[in-house]
């Protein structure tokens, strides 16, 4: 499996940092130790961080789609950042733009999903 995982909270929202190539190969993976992980009920909010991500198809699309309607049943927010070109442009003509922002790095995309208790 050519792809990488890590995961980190801060405070309520998880990061994920995607590493290698999220196809149809790793999807499975990744979904299950990203769903794990939300539904321990610790996550509100999800930054997907993409900067290391090198390959993505539709099962990747796939994930990332599903991992978004998850947190937005929660009452949640999504967003993703630090993408490279070749990635930005599968996810630009997917639409998913249009359903979530894209932050230029982390400390943006924290910000940006930072909700006042």
């Amino acid at each position: 499996m050519n792809l990488q995982v890590e995961m980190e909270h801060h405070r309520n929202i998880l990061i994920v940092r995607l590493s290698g190539e999220l196809d149809h190969h790793t999807a499975d993976h990744v979904r299950m130790k990203m769903d794990e992980t939300i539904q321990r009920g610790l996550t509100d909010h999800l930054v997907l961080s993409l900067k290391n991500l090198q390959f993505m198809d539709s099962s990747g699309l796939g994930v990332i789609l599903g991992r978004y309607k998850l947190i937005k049943a929660k009452g949640g927010k999504m967003a993703v950042c630090d993408v490279n070109p070749t990635v930005y442009r599968l996810l630009d003509m997917s639409g998913l733009f249009k359903i979530m922002p894209i932050y230029d790095n982390e400390g943006n995309a924290l910000s940006g999903l930072e909700v006042v208790s």
